[in-house]
């Protein structure tokens, strides 16, 4: 009801298989739309066996529950030729259709953000409420903030009154949720085939904002590479940080005695063991992983070599 799929129209200039528009909720499943020669349609378990695709670990990850509700296709459009397109299931607002859904919503968006080169979150002008569910989901993209675009379509429909209302009232919300000092850019147009609602004085701008949204689009493959590489630097810089860790952590641990009771002591005072190997190391506090998640992980975990090493 967003206009997440009308916009992707817009994008490729051409109608792809699978793509459903109404004035609800149409779109019930993640949907690949990538290049080819000719337009077919791809199902879930196929694109998820095919060790070639970027989706080979989908049905390592979720399996059929989510296979069943995931599916691509190929269209001969210039712009999928420079990227491939995610198109996602509306975002719904009631506990019982969340519940209805037989995958995490959310991990299926964890899973896609690191990988994906531009996150929009598409808002429709006339409501910019955010569910409980879009509001975990915006939360899943925290750590991408560099990646995350915010549109607000089907802006032409109201007037420029109710418009800077709205546009304020998604910039405040959007605050509560990204925490950030700086305020969120928001794209604001009507992002589709139609033109422009006759008669709107605003009309010059939402044409600007729609070449700017398109521009930072048309940036993405030339970037590509750029943002790899910054991506692997980030993560090598985390790997290096969680091994000095667990260098440290096995260093403390006694070779006699009590190791349970010393494993509890050093899970219990995670914060100091940061800070000793953010001094020891001259490490940023940033390159630190969260300390909450760390000591769950720490405590819980039963996978080899997830709890504290002993020293041999």
């Amino acid at each position: 009801s967003v206009g997440k799929t009308s916009f992707i129209r817009y994008l490729l200039e051409s109608d792809f298989p699978g793509m459903h528009v109404g004035p609800e909720p149409t779109t019930d499943r993640f949907q690949a739309i990538m290049y080819g020669a000719a337009t077919r349609e791809l199902p879930g378990n196929a694109l998820a066996s095919n060790p070639d695709t970027p989706f080979y670990e989908l049905s390592r990850c979720f399996g059929n529950a989510f296979l069943s509700k995931f599916s691509g296709c190929e269209v001969p459009s210039l712009f999928a030729r420079g990227c491939t397109l995610i198109d996602t299931p509306g975002v719904l607002s009631g506990r019982k259709q969340t519940e209805d859904r037989l995958y995490s919503y959310e991990d299926v968006v964890r899973w896609f953000a690191p990988r994906a080169d531009l996150i929009l979150l598409m808002f429709d002008a006339h409501k910019v409420d955010i569910s409980d569910e879009f509001k975990r989901v915006i939360e899943v993209l925290q750590g991408h903030d560099d990646k995350v675009r915010v549109v607000m379509n089907k802006a032409d429909s109201l007037s420029p009154e109710e418009l800077l209302r709205v546009n304020s009232a998604l910039s405040w919300s959007l605050s509560r949720i990204l925490r950030s000092p700086e305020s969120r850019r928001v794209y604001v147009g009507s992002f589709w085939d139609a033109p422009l609602r006759h008669g709107n004085f605003l009309n010059p701008l939402f044409e600007s904002e729609a070449v700017a949204l398109l521009t930072d689009l048309a940036a993405v493959p030339r970037n590509c590479t750029v943002g790899r590489i910054n991506a692997l630097v980030a993560r090598t810089r985390r790997v290096r940080v969680q091994a000095l860790l667990l260098q440290h952590l096995r260093a403390e641990m006694p070779k006699v005695g009590s190791k349970d009771r010393k494993q509890r002591e050093l899970i219990a005072g995670i914060e100091d063991v940061f800070y000793a190997v953010m001094k020891r190391h001259n490490l940023p506090a940033g390159d630190f992983p969260d300390v909450s998640k760390f000591r769950h992980t720490l405590a819980t975990s039963e996978a080899p070599g997830a709890r504290i090493p002993y020293p041999h």
